[in-house]
């Protein structure tokens, strides 16, 4: 499966982004989908996961409130609706997948998907 995510861009702080990632090549109703972000000189981190049939979703604490991950299997695409955005928020943000059914506990570590698409780069300004 490929992915490709958009909707990044640069927002004052409070304000914010909608993020898609849009599945091509198989269809994404077979996979858990996470949303990572990664900053200048940090480590790839977990912003969000959602399971493949939309029924359980994860949260990092960071996020948690002001975040909001779901997804539309017929249209192949996952959605990361940002609000309240910080600049701490800045990030390339990254989605994955990783072929799982449902009803298992989203997954949270880089190695553990299989398939990522390009960033999107959000940038909050102060």
């Amino acid at each position: 499966v490929q992915l490709q995510a958009s909707g990044g861009g640069l927002v004052q702080a409070g304000g914010s982004l909608s993020l898609s990632c849009a599945a091509s090549g198989r269809t994404v109703s077979g996979y858990a989908i996470g949303w990572f972000r990664q900053a200048p000189g940090k480590d790839r981190e977990f912003v969000a996961g959602i399971s493949s049939s939309g029924g359980m979703t994860l949260y990092a604490d960071s996020v948690k409130g002001r975040f909001t991950i779901s997804r539309d299997n017929a249209k192949n695409t996952v959605f990361l609706q940002t609000n309240t955005l910080k600049p701490e928020d800045t990030a390339d943000y990254y989605c994955a997948a990783v072929e799982r059914g449902s009803g298992y506990r989203i997954l949270e570590r880089v190695i553990e998907y299989n398939y990522w698409g390009q960033g999107t780069l959000v940038t909050v300004s102060s």
